[in-house]
């Protein structure tokens, strides 16, 4: 069977991840840390496929794989891969290479199911389980500039898709029809469909997209924006509703490639926006040229947040910043990565401490129930300047006839 080793990452990238991994390790007094969830099989292996990465705190790592083994030894940079039948051989193998974890061992206990943490207690009886997905998440936080090549591919085509969306918009057409006919294109571009996120019970497919008061209707998924969706088993997104004229269109899309998201809102109409909304989006791109020139590296994240609050209640919008009472969310930003919900969280009462190279999508926005959302969203890496964006697309209105 072929396989495509043109997107791999190099194994000096790796290597230089797993070790600051280590660092984390042997700051927590932790001798050594299993990986099996995709979005950090990915990070720190280059593969996918169904593993247990061991990553020590001292030495190389071990990727035992199970389905599909030859896949994993192809895709995976990391040096020493074994092929496994059941996850029940994963103890002999660590000890039969002299790494079996004496005392304690680190699992993502954000992310594992109760059955496998189970499991892997009852091979690991005499180890002492904790949990690093913590120290993961440090160590994915900040960008190297291979990631950052990435997201800027992806980002450049977010632009590139927001730009076919007035070619696609028709008047009567519903939500839902043009979401499929945007994701078509986002597909032939290259987008790799799976839009992946961390905090347990988030899904979503692509991203946003809602028209007029559907885009106000909030919903379970930790975001300023919810909509209908096609039904109560999605309950978010594009519904059924055709677009109306005069109506703010949202389009609010993570494009996925090569693992790597760029974080994106536009809005859209057909015909002009009443004045009222207009100014209100306008407001929304002002407050955000005023946080991407105060997020300097040692500003905390909740610094900006409260700085974002205050900056929308000076502007009369403060019942309507994030959402509305009752369904407002407590951030204005988040990490971008392999997840679209990663560290650092610029979110109320946070105290993580901005850095260079971090990536963050900044995204003011304003809810109207009963008329619709207006603001901006954009991907942006930290720097000593402030925020460098990544997306670069027309912030205005677009509208469409």
């Amino acid at each position: 069977m072929p396989y495509n080793l043109d997107s791999a990452t190099p194994g000096s990238e790796l290597a230089a991840r797993i070790h600051r991994f280590q660092a984390h390790l042997q700051r927590l007094g932790v001798d050594g840390a299993l990986i099996l969830q995709n979005s950090d099989l990915f990070y720190f292996a280059d593969t996918v496929q169904q593993c247990h990465l061991y990553i020590p705190a001292e030495g190389e790592a071990l990727l035992m794989a199970h389905r599909h083994a030859e896949r994993a030894r192809h895709e995976s940079g990391i040096e020493e891969v074994a092929s496994i039948a059941s996850p029940r051989e994963v103890p002999h193998l660590l000890r039969e290479r002299g790494c079996f974890p004496r005392a304690r061992l680190g699992l993502e206990l954000d992310v594992l199911p109760a059955v496998r943490y189970l499991a892997l207690c009852r091979l690991f009886e005499a180890t002492e389980i904790v949990d690093v997905s913590h120290a993961i998440r440090l160590t994915r936080m900040v960008k190297s500039p291979y990631e950052m090549a990435r997201t800027g591919r992806a980002a450049r085509l977010a632009d590139e898709l927001a730009a076919r969306v007035p070619g696609l918009l028709r008047e009567g057409m519903t939500e839902i029809e043009l979401a499929g006919r945007l994701e078509a294109e986002a597909r032939r571009m290259g987008h790799q469909g799976i839009v992946r996120m961390r905090l347990w019970g988030s899904e979503i497919f692509y991203g946003h997209l809602m028209a007029g008061p559907a885009a106000a209707v909030p919903s379970y998924l930790s975001s300023p924006t919810g909509g209908m969706g096609p039904g109560r088993a999605v309950a978010q997104g594009a519904g059924f509703r055709p677009i109306g004229r005069h109506e703010p269109i949202l389009v609010d899309y993570a494009f996925g490639y090569q693992g790597y998201l760029a974080d994106h809102t536009r809005i859209y109409s057909l015909g002009e926006l009443p004045e009222d909304l207009l100014q209100a989006h306008a407001a929304m791109l002002d407050l955000h040229d005023s946080l991407k020139r105060e997020a300097v590296p040692g500003q905390t994240a909740g610094q900006l947040y409260e700085r974002a609050f205050s900056l929308a209640a000076e502007a009369g919008y403060s019942e309507n910043f994030m959402g509305v009472s009752g369904a407002r969310v407590a951030f204005v930003g988040h990490g971008v990565g392999i997840e679209l919900d990663e560290y650092p969280f610029l979110a109320r009462g946070q105290d993580t401490v901005l850095e260079e190279n971090m990536v963050v999508a900044l995204e003011p926005k304003l809810v109207f129930p009963g008329r619709g959302v207006v603001g901006i969203e954009n991907t942006h890496v930290v720097t000593a300047e402030g925020l460098k964006q990544l997306t670069c697309s027309t912030e205005k209105v677009v509208v469409a006839d």
